[in-house]
């Protein structure tokens, strides 16, 4: 008999049938009288939108149960889609979505039925009769073997999907080739098994008020927030900051805890896909050796992307609002730069990971204001002190006369010391007193702006509902899996390998050991270890390279008398270039690198992947950006020599030294063009450039790519179609890396350029806002990822910060004349003051004793000159050890030395004491979670008492002995209730009932 509101359609032939979990389970019977029919239920009433419908339709003999995991139903095209979010019967929330490229030969598409659209859906639904042996009919041509294959295991994937509650509905396989989108929907039943499977902390039905601050900081924060005002995003969540939700991870048993209103919307989007994404991890494809999860599927090439719908369109016309369009119009626009960020909205809709990278990029950019300006002011006051630095003066006073040595051999003539006037002027910009107070500051500015991160990383992990969250389980990645595969088959027999497919889960489940030992890894790593050993040798290798360009250069530009006055600016600001172009470069390079080496490795979990990733990334990245500044800053005019004795680096080709004003200013310069260089490229031609040109290339592709086309479905395309367009997420890896390595231009050589935190600082706002847009209208949805901290990163930035107190204490004590200053000052000045300093710094040479054929051809000075100056503290000719060190340099040494041990400890002990001054969790965020963790006992005592009550009411009905009997029962179920927050399935429904009564009441 049939049941009332189902209608029998009769199948096509050979067109899949659905099975549900139970009949597939029980094997199924043949239908009677030969003829195949379908039960396909009517309209279901509105209420019931979050119940799954189950089917009484039942394979036939010897149908595969795979194949007959979905149904054939024909539906209206001309029919009014409400949304785009929703499977075809506007009810059902599309919550993930698989792709996959199909491919037939000798498919001939016959005309189809301008009324009707075929879909394939995975439960009954309502639709139109269709017409058998009509145009609508599809001749299917054969497949070939690898086809074949793919989509066997697609079914097999689809139909485990489906034993585990999911509901999937996708478009029928239409044309000769192209793209199907399997839709997928959680159903309550599923999304409430998973939240409590997986901890998901949700919102309590009790509210309590957030402990506000004292008298005079509640007054200081009101005229904050009335001054910021402006500022402010118009977003929900910044409506309302008083008060609290007390969360709890959900339970099926303590459903009455929490306040369902509405069951479609009890879980946000995000948390659904995630639910739905942890399903699809964990999901194994036998046919697929026994493949674990969507990830190694999309490995394998069976599905081409798996992703989470967008809320709709950005810029869709109209006032109806999503969260996605709200986060376009309020923070992912250059026209709202000067806005603060909605933190809260982003990690609604992206998930906590990229949530915390948003609020660490906006401290890290809020934290660069007083830090730039600061280096404003230090920049000025070199400026405004210009005039009065009497070493500079001495070095452009011509009547000084200093006739310095020549700075190459034959070509290069004797010079004047008055010619470098205005690169010593240059440098006072940089190379002044104020610079050792502002490295100080920035040594410090890193340890609070740490601390400071620490204290709001545990802000939002308390209203975030973070605290206290476990670290999951995470399942092995594809390769992984591939190697133990392969390890297995070369160890064992046929029937092992056998017996290791179709329990592999078992055994894993029994040994968490892993199975590819020190010995399987022993080659990926010594293949790991010398080719980063060969790309650090690489970077090194290029960085001499360019010295030698600039040897080489210097040498053949003096050789002509119009390019010899610009020798050095030339040959500067061309290295510069060079370098800019090879760190650009290997920068990609080195990144490709380090993900194939990685993968030798073959780390066993994602997280494990990524960290090891980072790892070496940031290694190579870090000597390819810093190590030409490292060059400059340490070992340039180190290593020249002096007349008579130059060291060469080739045949007549000496070594390069400093400017007479000191290498600072180079260092500067190098420094300035290599970070502005590679935030601007970086970011307007890879970042902005790349993806649209990658995005143009696939829409060529795919008007070009041959098969039928839908002009009515090109005009108004579903949101999966939409999504699919979009770039793949992979990952905040990029994004991170591009600001630690700014945060280290920032922090380890500040001290010869205090403007570093300026173009930092307008580099990021425009950076926050490039991100945003990406994120929001260029990249499909991200997987929301729940985390509690920013993992790596933080260790990296740390261990940057600590250097840079090295780095900027031998900058100023090796590379600045900060401290021959101070001991010619105070040790061998007369009247204490700078002058005659640069005298001091200068040694003689006697020109007789040049080697033979290194003397300067056609000089003008021959007649004059009996002795040269060079910068160095030498004993001069006429002394009893000619050229030796001075006791000058041994004491200018010995002061760098002491400054070194000085200025690091020094600045180490006041990094500890605001380190030890700012506690890592504030004070009112620790008391509210003492007084959260009592609100909550306070709630369950109260909501079980109330239970308790609800299930005595009818107790005053019976009497004396049922009474008591029925209170003791009531009174054993919620103590099970409350001792026992994992049970079964059938006791979660019934508890899911009566909650939901409690919650009416």
């Amino acid at each position: 008999m049939a049941t009332p509101g189902l209608r029998d359609l009769p199948l096509l032939p050979g067109s899949p049938r659905r099975l549900s979990p139970r009949a597939v389970a029980r094997g199924g019977q043949g239908l009677k009288h030969g003829k195949q029919c379908l039960k396909v239920p009517g309209p279901r009433a509105p209420g019931l939108q979050g119940t799954s419908n189950r089917d009484s339709g039942e394979s036939s003999d010897g149908g595969s149960s795979y194949s007959s995991s979905v149904i054939n139903n024909y539906l209206d095209a001309g029919e009014a889609r409400l949304s785009r979010m929703h499977f075809h019967d506007n009810q059902r929330k599309v919550d993930y979505v698989l792709a996959y490229h199909y491919r037939k030969r000798g498919a001939h598409p016959s005309h189809s039925s301008p009324g009707h659209a075929l879909a394939i859906v995975s439960n009954g639904e309502m639709g139109k009769e269709p017409h058998v042996g009509g145009p609508g009919d599809i001749e299917l041509g054969p497949l070939d073997t690898l086809e074949e294959e793919r989509k066997e295991q697609r079914e097999e994937f689809e139909h485990n999907l489906m034993e585990a509650g999911l509901e999937l509905e996708k478009d029928l396989e239409s044309k000769s080739q192209g793209s199907v989108f399997v839709r997928i929907h959680a159903p309550w039943q599923v999304l409430a098994r998973e939240a409590e499977f997986l901890k998901i902390k949700v919102p309590t039905k009790k509210m309590y008020e957030i402990k506000s601050e004292g008298c005079i900081a509640k007054k200081f924060n009101e005229i904050l927030q009335k001054l910021s005002s402006p500022l402010k995003p118009r977003v929900p969540e910044h409506s309302n900051n008083k008060m609290k939700n007390l969360s709890y991870p959900f339970s099926r048993e303590k459903m009455y805890l929490y306040n369902i209103q509405d069951k479609d919307t009890f879980f946000d989007n995000a948390t659904r896909s995630r639910i739905v994404h942890e399903i699809l991890k964990r999901t194994v494809c036998s046919r697929a050796n026994n493949t674990m999860g969507i990830n190694s599927l999309i490995a394998n090439n069976i599905y081409e992307a798996a992703y989470p719908l967008h809320d709709g369109e950005y810029d869709s016309p109209g006032d109806d609002m999503n969260d996605r369009k709200l986060l376009y119009q309020e923070w992912a626009r250059y026209g709202v730069f000067y806005k603060f960020q909605p933190i809260d909205l982003i990690r609604k809709y992206f998930g906590e990971k990229i949530g915390l990278y948003f609020a660490w990029l906006g401290l890290y950019t809020s934290f660069l204001i007083p830090s730039s300006v600061i280096g404003v002011i230090v920049f000025l006051y070199g400026c405004a002190t210009i005039e009065e630095d009497i070493p500079s003066k001495e070095m452009c006073d011509q009547q000084n006369a200093f006739t310095m040595c020549p700075l190459c051999d034959k070509s290069c003539d004797y010079w004047n010391l008055s010619s470098a006037c205005g690169t010593a002027r240059a440098s006072h910009l940089f190379d002044n007193p104020a610079t050792v107070f502002f490295s100080i500051f920035m040594a410090l500015w890193a340890t609070m702006f740490l601390e400071n991160w620490k204290r709001l990383q545990m802000r939002l992990g308390y209203f975030w509902d973070l605290t206290g969250i476990e670290e999951e389980e995470e399942h092995s990645r594809p390769e992984y899996e591939t190697k133990v595969r392969e390890k297995m088959l070369k160890e064992s027999d046929k029937s092992v390998v056998q017996k290791l497919g179709t329990d592999m889960t078992e055994r894993e489940d029994e040994d968490d050991e892993d199975k590819l030992t020190w010995k399987d890894r022993f080659p990926g790593y010594l293949m790991n270890f010398a080719s980063i050993l060969f790309m650090i040798a690489l970077t090194f290798s290029i960085v001499f390279a360019v010295i030698v360009y600039r040897i080489t250069t210097a040498a053949a530009l003096s050789l002509n008398k119009a390019t010899r006055s610009n020798v050095r600016v030339t040959v500067t600001a061309t290295a510069v270039i060079i370098n800019l172009v090879v760190i650009l470069i290997l920068d990609e390079i080195y990144g490709a690198v380090a993900k194939w080496l990685t993968k030798i490795e073959v780390p066993k979990t994602e997280q494990t992947f990524e960290e090891r990733l980072i790892l070496k990334a940031f290694l190579l990245k870090f000597v390819n950006a810093y190590s030409p500044i490292f060059y400059v800053a340490f070992f340039k005019g180190r290593f020249v020599g002096r007349p008579g004795s130059y060291v060469y680096v080739f045949d007549g080709y000496r070594m390069e030294e400093c400017a007479p004003g000191g290498c600072l200013m180079e260092l500067c310069i190098q420094l300035s063009i290599i970070m502005l260089g590679k935030q601007l490229i970086q970011n307007n031609i890879f970042e902005i450039g790349v993806p649209k040109l990658k995005k143009l290339f696939r829409k060529l592709k795919d008007e070009t790519e041959p098969g039928e086309t839908d002009s009515a479905h090109s005009k108004h395309p579903e949101q999966w179609d939409l999504d699919y367009s979009l770039e793949p997420y992979t990952g905040l890896t990029p994004e991170y890396m591009e600001m630690i390595v700014q945060f280290g231009f920032v922090t380890l050589f500040v001290a010869s350029f205090p403007l570093a935190p300026v173009f930092a600082l307008l580099n990021n706002v425009i950076e926050v806002r490039l991100d945003a847009k990406k994120f929001v209208t260029e990249l499909r949805r991200p997987d929301a990822v729940r985390t509690k901290d920013i993992g790596i990163w933080f260790d990296i930035l740390s261990g940057i910060g600590k250097f840079s107190v090295i780095s900027n204490a031998f900058v100023i004590a090796i590379t600045s004349d900060f401290i021959p200053r101070l001991v010619y000052q105070y040790s061998y000045s007369h009247n204490g003051t700078l002058h005659g300093f640069v005298n001091h710094t200068l040694s003689f040479f006697n020109i007789s004793q040049l080697k033979e054929g290194t003397q300067p051809e056609n000089s003008q000075f021959d007649q004059e000159v009996q002795f040269c100056r060079f910068k160095d503290y030498r004993e001069p000719p006429w002394a009893p050890n000619p050229y030796e060190f001075s006791k000058q340099y041994w004491s200018v040494l010995s002061a760098r030395l002491a400054f070194v041990i000085i200025f690091q400890n020094l600045v180490m002990f006041m990094s500890v004491l605001v380190d030890w001054m700012i506690p890592d969790i504030p004070t009112d965020i620790s008391d509210q979670i003492k007084k959260e963790k009592s609100l909550l006992v306070d709630f369950f005592l109260k909501e079980e008492h109330e239970k308790l009550k609800l299930m005595d009411e009818p107790a005053p009905r019976s009497q004396g002995a049922g009474h008591q009997s029925r209170r003791s029962r009531a009174a054993s179920s919620a103590l099970s209730g409350r001792s026992q927050p994992g049970s079964m399935a059938s006791s979660g429904s019934q508890h899911t009932n009566s909650g939901s009564q409690h919650t009416n009441v």
